[in-house]
């Protein structure tokens, strides 16, 4: 379980609120910081690392629509849990329509709230393991010369050595070579993995 490497945002108007699920959070040995809107929680933004997002859906100036919508535009992947009043589920559905990886109507047991944060930790969990595969990936295709990713380019295009030497103007014995050097530099123990590999730095029109 993630959660006690995680740090979970609790964003709400109400005082009381936030305070009754800091208290809950931190029962549960999870750590928790609080934020009276959601203008001020985006200041932080820029250092926020793993962990969740709790925000009420209707708060003056910046609602949690709002909110989800800039963590958007901002590319931040944290996953986001809206807590809405009665009444509100048309706004907790367009927020999941936007992101949202939960919302739970108040009054909400605890337990329920509890196991919505595992999941969504969960969640940013699979998030920052793509973040940091995608990383070392796209380090290990700058670290490539020209010419061997001109063949990289080829192969995941499905295409022959006999065909990435004809289209380089170089022979396909030297393809071959380019092919083992780039395959020993991409770490990669095979074709289909080098192909997904590629797929992972979007070098297949997919990112």
């Amino acid at each position: 379980m993630p959660a006690d490497k995680a740090i979970v945002h609790v964003i709400d108007d109400d005082e009381a609120s936030r305070q009754s699920l800091a208290f809950l959070l931190q029962s549960a040995q999870i750590e928790v910081r609080t934020y009276a809107s959601a203008a001020v929680f985006l200041d932080i933004v820029p250092q926020v690392g793993f962990g969740c997002v709790i925000t009420d859906v209707r708060m003056p100036g910046m609602s949690g629509i709002d909110l989800l919508r800039r963590l958007k535009e901002l590319n931040v992947d944290v996953p986001v849990i809206v807590i809405t009043g009665h009444g509100d589920v048309p706004l907790a559905v367009e927020a999941m329509k936007i992101g949202a990886a939960d919302f739970l109507e108040k009054p909400f047991d605890d337990e329920v709230l509890l196991a919505s944060l595992r999941s969504a930790l969960r969640q940013g969990e699979g998030e920052k393991r793509r973040h940091t595969q995608r990383a070392e990936i796209d380090a290990r295709v700058a670290a490539l010369s020209k010419r061997e990713h001109d063949v990289l380019t080829g192969l995941v295009a499905g295409r022959a050595n006999k065909q990435i030497a004809y289209d380089l103007g170089i022979s396909p014995r030297t393809v071959e070579i380019y092919r083992a050097n780039l395959m020993n530099k991409m770490q990669a123990g095979s074709l289909s993995e080098l192909v997904r590999m590629a797929l992972i730095a979007g070098m297949l029109g997919s990112d």
